[in-house]
């Protein structure tokens, strides 16, 4: 071996060294970037005419788990369904008050049976009049409260939406252009590690959004797939959609119906199906609380223009109000506003005229006994609230019971929604 040829093998030796060092510095240098992997630089010898002459460094490659990447990406995917589902209904429960603290809806509903128990010892009350006005309002301000919040959730949720649909496109193009590249520098026989990085982290993006599973090539490149198998467009030019209607939200590629995990996923479960059960079971508790008073004599709950919903109570949580004419006149309290006949026709009640006696009992007996009881004025059985509510599948029905009392609606109503939020939690 001639001094020439010595020197070039040392001399390759000596470069390899620098590039495997190089490579280590670098990933020294990265160890908390996110999307990283440590990459290696193998080496092996080179040889001319059967001797050896020199070693070559390879390029670059990734030491990486495939299996834990894919485990990574699915937990991403999860946290970030149950957060976006976790963090919204947190926000209702921040309004729907507290047991025992006077500002849930089965306290309002006790405070207002007490004051008319209380009007009860003496009818003539103005004070105890206004007293009974004064919590009905408390009442519908809880109710109206909690039906803009809901509408708030459903506003919110949608805007989210609308930008996590704009933020998959655009990554779903980067990670087909990164594809691209990969693919091209793999042909070279150059390393790729940079770029996968990259990509990699592009990916968990989409997973964070969708849930969407990864599938390698054999050229370098990678395709997406959503939880329903619908291939995901990288070329930048198909995209993602989203349908935002009055019915729900869906989600599609090229006219193919796409389901989704993640942050997309669980906001879809929110607008579809969470959202509109509680909207649902707030109405049907608004409607049951108006009728029940007004076929007790007293339209204490209506419409702003002092009108009693039909068995229809989409939207009412959020317009029901305290009575104007009431407002207006709290002896009504006391006093009555509708005359109430059974289904045969017969007369059950008729409110105390202006001039009637100031200790009239009738109506606050037929409040205490009929609207916030569990039997009608004619002896029957209080009629369940409503138990449907349309969502994005059609018409739905509420997971409990309507029966009972005006109470037992209310806690009904508040069990549900804190059972929702509880499952999201966990």
């Amino acid at each position: 071996m001639s001094i020439g040829t010595g020197l070039a093998i040392a001399s390759s030796g000596l470069s390899a060294i620098d590039q495997q060092m190089a490579v280590v510095s670098q990933n020294v240098a990265n160890a908390t970037t996110p999307g990283y992997s440590v990459e290696t630089v193998s080496l092996s010898a080179e040889t001319a005419g059967g001797q050896g002459s020199g070693v070559i460094a390879g390029p670059a490659t990734r030491q990486l788990n495939a299996s834990i990447q894919a485990q990574v990406n699915q937990s991403l995917a999860q946290n970030s369904y149950q957060g976006i589902v976790s963090s919204t209904l947190s926000g209702i429960d921040q309004v729907m008050g507290t047991p025992g603290q006077n500002n849930d809806l089965p306290s309002l509903v006790a405070n207002l049976q007490s004051g008319f128990q209380t009007l009860l010892t003496d009818p003539s009350s103005t004070v105890q009049q206004l007293s009974v006005v004064n919590s009905a309002k408390s009442l519908t301000s809880q109710i109206n409260t909690i039906a803009n919040t809901v509408q708030s959730a459903v506003q919110s949720t949608g805007n989210t939406v609308a930008a996590d649909v704009k933020k998959l496109n655009t990554t779903l193009a980067t990670i087909g252009s990164l594809n691209a590249q990969i693919i091209n520098l793999g042909q070279q026989n150059k390393s790729t590690a940079d770029l996968t990085n990259k990509r990699d982290l592009a990916i968990q993006t989409v997973a964070s959004l969708t849930g969407a599973k990864t599938i390698s090539q054999a050229n370098g490149a990678v395709s997406l797939f959503s939880p329903n198998g619908i291939e995901l467009p990288l070329n930048g030019t198909s995209q993602v959609t989203v349908s935002s209607t009055a019915s729900g939200t869906a989600f599609s590629v090229g006219g193919a119906a796409v389901s989704f995990g993640g942050e997309l996923g669980g906001a879809q479960q929110l607008v579809n199906t969470t959202l509109p059960q509680i909207q649902g079971g707030l109405d049907s508790f608004s409607q049951a609380l108006s009728s029940r008073f007004a076929n007790a004599g007293l339209s204490l709950f209506t419409d702003p223009s002092g009108g009693v919903p039909s068995s229809s109570a989409t939207g009412f949580s959020a317009s029901i109000t305290v009575n104007p004419a009431v407002t207006a006149n709290p002896a009504l309290v006391r006093d009555g506003t509708n005359t109430v006949t059974s289904s045969s026709g017969a007369v059950l009640f008729t409110p105390n005229p202006p001039s009637g006696p100031a200790g009239f009992t009738g109506l606050i007996q037929n409040v205490l006994g009929s609207a916030l009881g569990t039997t009608t004025l004619s002896g029957s059985v209080q009629p369940a609230a409503i138990s449907t509510y349309t969502d994005a599948s059609g018409t739905a029905t509420l997971p409990y019971s309507g029966s009972g009392s005006l109470t037992t609606v209310a806690s009904s109503f508040t069990a549900n929604e804190a059972t929702l939020s509880s499952s999201a939690k966990t």
